[in-house]
């Protein structure tokens, strides 16, 4: 089989490319530096726990150092700010919750767009809220109707327990 000059050029040049593609295609590693997890609440709470919770699961996965960084005020916005303002490079992460992205942006003007500038990447938890009491209360629902109910809905009042 006689192959022709100009088929030969183009294999030849194709072999001489072929050891530098991968270099040029391959993805770069992640992460190749610290990740910092940003949780924007008080160190000691339920979102603090569980940030450090993922950190740590992060840190033996990625084998690279996750730092935390709680920064409070503002009903979690100086937090969600501080993330949204970040470069996109995926090195800074945020402990999102149902009042950082949909109270706080149905309720304020934010410097920041909570649909735009923030993509879910996985869902932590999902909790439920429980009104419990001793169990020498009298009440066995939340009734206020109820014969035996000993709640007053509709006031301020202080229980000691």
């Amino acid at each position: 089989m006689k192959l022709p000059r100009r088929n030969f050029l183009h294999l030849a040049a194709g072999a001489a490319v072929l050891p530098v593609l991968p270099r040029i295609a391959r993805a770069q590693a992640y992460p190749t530096r610290p990740i910092t997890i940003v949780v924007p609440f008080v160190p000691g709470g339920p979102s603090d726990w569980l940030g450090r919770l993922v950190a740590e699961r992060f840190r033996s996965s990625f084998g690279q150092p996750v730092v935390i960084e709680n920064v409070a005020g503002a009903n979690g916005s100086l937090g969600v700010g501080r993330v949204a303002r970040a470069a996109p490079d995926g090195y800074t992460l945020l402990i999102g919750l149902w009042n950082t992205h949909v109270a706080n942006g149905a309720i304020y003007a934010l410097p920041y767009d909570v649909q735009a500038d923030f993509e879910p990447i996985g869902l932590l938890s999902n909790s439920a809220s429980l009104v419990v009491a001793r169990k020498s209360l009298p009440a066995n629902d939340l009734n206020p109707h109820s014969p035996d109910s000993v709640l007053n809905f509709g006031a301020a009042f202080a229980i000691q327990i």
